[in-house]
């Protein structure tokens, strides 16, 4: 089949598959204390209808698919789903972005299942402030799955996230830095997006890559390696040798000229942009029996209308109407 290409000549091979809209975190840039009405079970696509889709994707010439929630791991069968995907012909790459919590339970299956790379949500290393981002007392239990997806070396490489927050991470970049050069793990902080529950996102909140990175270059002095293409994240090694570390700047560098990814979300809404504020059915016409052809022709007329940029810090930008855990990572 022709690639798919969107109206600004960028081809799509990327896709985030939400599996979930549910999570057992509460973190606070993301959802409220009580967490939000979840999905009802008939909503949510089925694993074979999952299986479908993202096979007609690679066809269409994704080669990279990444699983995400709400929390994938707390979706039923999950390795099994997993498995499924991994077997479709043509897909290179097969990732999974978590929380960790049931990671040192689940970690052999997906590793078993085809699984190549995998990246975890960790926002504090210090336990206490750890529970008062996530509301959840669950920081060893996290690391202990993050050491037991480490223990399979095909899983390579392993990325701990970070949503940068101002007043918050500042005291985490240092710690951090030293658990980039003495673990196998790169560390890759997240400016803070407006895609909050709460709708509570300033641009005061905002703590950037660059600052971050000035205060890890002071005492561990870094150097930027060539950005790949297609990359989300700027990505630094430590002079010494000792590690990487990454930043991933949406609001204040923002990297939209060369996206190449879309996402589906756990009810099956194609979305073009993280930011997106309409979305495209494809659950409606699978489920009532659309063909292949008839469901490539909803696709690419979809992606050819793939927003130029997000428009992120912009006079009119519109926050769109879910937020991040019922998008997809």
């Amino acid at each position: 089949m022709e690639p798919l290409i969107d109206g600004h000549g960028r081809l799509i091979d990327d896709l985030r598959v939400s599996v979930t809209d549910r999570c057992n975190f509460r973190c606070q840039y993301c959802m409220p204390a009580e967490g939000l009405p979840w999905l009802e079970r008939e909503e949510i696509l089925r694993f074979e209808e999952i299986e479908r889709l993202v096979a007609l994707f690679v066809r269409l010439g994704v080669r990279d698919v990444r699983l995400t929630g709400g929390e994938p791991l707390v979706r039923r069968e999950f390795p099994k789903l997993a498995g499924m995907l991994a077997a479709i012909d043509g897909l290179e790459d097969l990732s999974l972005t978590t929380n960790g919590y049931l990671l040192e339970r689940d970690a052999d299956a997906i590793v078993a299942a085809g699984v190549n790379r995998v990246n975890v949500s960790i926002d504090s290393l210090q336990r206490d402030r750890f529970y008062e981002q996530t509301r959840r007392d669950a920081l060893p239990q996290v690391l202990a799955g993050l050491h037991a997806i480490a223990r399979h070396p095909e899983i390579s490489p392993i990325k701990v996230n970070a949503v940068a927050l101002r007043g918050f991470t500042e005291m985490e970049a240092l710690p951090f830095a030293e658990f980039a050069r003495s673990e196998s793990f790169q560390v890759r902080f997240i400016e803070f997006m407006p895609l909050d529950a709460d709708r509570a996102w300033s641009e005061d909140q905002v703590l950037t890559g660059e600052e971050l990175r000035a205060i890890i270059h002071e005492l561990h002095p870094l150097e930027e390696k060539p950005r790949e293409a297609h990359s989300t994240a700027r990505v630094y090694r430590f002079a010494d040798g000792a590690g990487e570390i990454g930043f991933v700047n949406p609001v204040s560098e923002p990297f939209c000229a060369d996206c190449n990814r879309v996402r589906l979300t756990a009810d099956g809404k194609l979305r073009t942009c993280l930011f997106s504020v309409n979305e495209t059915d494809l659950r409606a016409p699978l489920r009532d029996g659309a063909t292949d052809g008839e469901l490539e022709q909803v696709i690419r007329e979809a992606v050819w209308r793939k927003e130029l940029k997000h428009h992120v810090g912009e006079k009119g930008f519109r926050q769109p109407p879910r937020s991040m855990s019922a998008i997809g990572g």
